[in-house]
């Protein structure tokens, strides 16, 4: 299953790549896919590990990348 969520205050395309790598190191995420041009990210998940990895996301994205914010 596939979700997607916007992003904002993405900076740059590096900070884009940051995000990528830190999402897709949460437990479950299969593959994560973040746009800076679109300001969207892409998990790809099993359905029944989605509400674990939704509750994990800002964390990991403030830790990474302290000025954005991703909308849930």
């Amino acid at each position: 299953m596939k979700k997607t969520f916007r992003i904002e205050d993405l900076d740059c395309p590096n900070c884009a790549a940051k995000l990528e790598k830190a999402i897709s190191g949460i437990e479950g995420v299969k593959k994560a896919s973040v746009s800076f041009i679109a300001g969207k990210m892409i998990i790809e998940a099993e359905e029944s590990d989605f509400e674990g990895i939704i509750e994990k996301i800002p964390s990991v994205a403030k830790k990474t990348i302290p000025e954005c914010t991703v909308i849930i």
